[in-house]
């Protein structure tokens, strides 16, 4: 269980990103974080791994109080929360195989982290995991070689081979195409649903956390405002998350 209690966050120029958050997330769940730029939902979620440091309250994975993990404890925790960004992060001018490969560095003997060579299992884990997301048959191109929607997969996978309980995605799909972004979106509900990993997104496309997620999250100006099914929201919840005009001027941009 992740487990948010009355947690704050204030960056160094005065702006609050959190304000006096409490929820709890349960394990197996596929949560949507929804907002406008700017709400705290990049902030939200960058806390559950310690990328954001909160300023006040408790916030617990596991049980396990984040704010006083350092050093090895933290790195070790971290290994259970998989991570990924919009960007993708990948190396682009090596193999997809070897992409993948990185996340199991930190399990390796330094000097075979060093050298670059990898274990049998973790061979077959990175094969696996690539298996996972439907681009086995890439596993030996280029990642430069790859569209944006295998590229995604190629940072899913990688993220998968870490054997991670919870994964963190933060506008996953806000890069790719509308079809694409189906599919990665499918993507993520299959391995929620086949290897109950709980899937945590912050994503700007209401109509896809919506569709994909079992509950959502809607965050303003550091405050949840809505926290429940995604069968549940409306146009007044959505319009109580983005403020009225607002919410439907990004409509109309949609």
């Amino acid at each position: 269980m992740i487990r948010f209690e009355q947690v704050s966050k204030v960056y160094s120029n005065g702006v609050k990103g959190l304000d006096n958050v409490t929820l709890d997330i349960e394990q197996g769940e596929f949560v949507a974080i929804i907002g406008l730029s700017g709400a705290g939902k990049s902030t939200l979620l960058r806390s559950i791994n310690r990328m954001h440091s909160i300023t006040g309250g408790t916030l617990t994975v596991d049980g396990v109080d984040v704010t006083k993990l350092k050093g090895k404890e933290l790195r070790k925790f971290r290994r259970k929360i998989g991570m990924i960004f919009q960007s993708f992060n990948l190396i682009t001018r090596t193999t997809v195989i070897n992409n993948v490969l990185t996340s199991r560095v930190p399990d390796l003997p330094w000097w075979r982290s060093l050298l670059g060579i990898y274990r049998r299992e973790d061979k077959i884990a990175a094969l696996e995991a690539l298996d996972k997301v439907g681009i086995l048959d890439k596993a030996y191109s280029r990642v430069d070689q790859l569209s944006g929607g295998q590229q995604q997969r190629v940072a899913l996978a990688r993220t998968l081979a870490q054997n991670p309980s919870i994964i963190l995605a933060d506008e996953p799909v806000a890069a790719l195409d509308p079809v694409t972004a189906r599919q990665v979106m499918d993507d993520f509900r299959h391995i929620n649903r086949e290897m109950k990993i709980t899937v945590i997104i912050n994503i700007h496309h209401v109509d896809l956390a919506l569709d994909y997620a079992d509950r959502v999250i809607g965050i303003r100006a550091g405050k949840i405002v809505y926290d429940g099914p995604a069968s549940q929201v409306d146009d007044k919840v959505l319009s109580s998350i983005y403020n009225g005009e607002e919410y439907g001027k990004m409509e109309a941009a949609q």
